[in-house]
């Protein structure tokens, strides 16, 4: 049960859950806080203080960018101290990317920030948007012994709490959207909400929140694949003012032994951009050098992303390149775990 003194900031950002539909034309139409509601006289009944900051004009997760991650992280910022936990009602297509984002932008994070949102929008028969919703203020406002049971990025949907930085939209078609391949939930949602304590992540209390919001967009994804070209991998290595690349490599992180390959990525390495390399693989770890098919990245110096989500290693890249200026501070900080986005073998 939640405790009748606590508070929750709701940030409408946009997408289906922040969605109702027309009566008269069908068309779906944004709603407000008063409106969502009417659609779940429950809210009144949870014994949570509620305030509701919406976006103006909602933001489509297809529209999603650092300046809306900026906004959200300094939203959370100016409230921290009048609120238990905040949840943050978003599109689900980019939703993995944006709890990424905010994972490393809320640097000594105490309390929850739960991204929740829906397949359906809230006002269809069948929606899910009310479950979703519903549960994610639980858990934002679960607490023991005065300390949030949950103090993390998170991702809640159908049943299942995820690590932000650890989650990927996995279904567009299934309400169970999301999965986390790499790491276990956080918490499953049955008659009673079981958290999984041995793998949340808890900082200091003693220690104060601190927003990063510099972020570097001066990122690009090579994807490799077979009969992939040379004006291809050089036409986006020589992107101008390209700072980092993350590598899409084959399995544990395997790349085609081709000579022009070595010596493009030699070159950029040996330019300042920072090169990283990703499995295409939902599940394991890139193992560089366990392969002979892996060796000419590791002397081209190209850096491990290790079991990284896609989502999780782009934020990261954009987040260290924003807040260090020097190649070798990004490559240390890219060589560690920093809030739980990744194993580090």
């Amino acid at each position: 049960m939640v405790d009748k003194k606590s508070a929750v900031l709701l940030i409408f950002t946009g997408g289906t859950i922040s969605m109702s539909e027309d009566p008269t034309t069908g068309a779906l139409r944004p709603i407000d806080f008063n409106r969502l509601q009417d659609f779940m006289p429950e809210l009144k009944d949870i014994g949570v203080r509620f305030k509701s900051i919406p976006f103006i004009p909602f933001i489509d997760s297809s529209d999603m960018n650092p300046d809306v991650w900026e906004k959200m992280a300094l939203i959370i910022q100016e409230n921290y101290d009048d609120y238990d936990g905040f949840v943050i009602l978003h599109g689900t297509d980019t939703m993995a990317y944006s709890a990424s984002a905010l994972s490393f932008m809320l640097d000594n994070l105490t309390k929850p920030v739960i991204f929740t949102g829906a397949q359906l929008p809230i006002g269809m028969l069948r929606s899910d948007a009310k479950e979703n919703m519903l549960t994610a203020i639980e858990i934002a406002t679960a607490y023991e012994n005065g300390h949030p049971i949950v103090p993390e990025v998170c991702i809640f949907f159908e049943d299942t709490l995820f690590r932000g930085n650890r989650t990927t939209k996995k279904n567009a078609e299934h309400f169970n959207a999301f999965n986390s391949y790499n790491y276990p939930p956080l918490a499953k949602a049955g008659v009673h909400i079981k958290y999984f304590r041995t793998y949340i992540h808890y900082n200091e209390h003693d220690r104060n929140l601190k927003v990063r919001t510099n972020t570097d967009r001066n990122v690009a994804i090579l994807k490799l694949f077979p009969g992939i070209t040379q004006h291809t991998v050089e036409a986006i290595l020589n992107i101008p003012n390209l700072r980092a690349v993350v590598i899409e490599s084959f399995g544990a992180g395997n790349a085609p032994r081709k000579t022009w390959l070595f010596e493009s990525l030699k070159a950029a390495n040996e330019r300042g951009i920072i090169l990283v390399n990703r499995s295409q693989c939902s599940t394991g770890s890139v193992e560089m050098g366990r392969y002979e098919t892996s060796l000419n990245l590791m002397y081209a110096g190209v850096l491990s992303a290790y079991d990284c989500t896609i989502e999780a290693i782009v934020t990261k890249l954009m987040y260290l390149l924003g807040e260090y200026s020097q190649p070798e501070q990004i490559k240390q900080k890219l060589s560690i775990s920093i809030c739980g986005e990744m194993t580090v073998s």
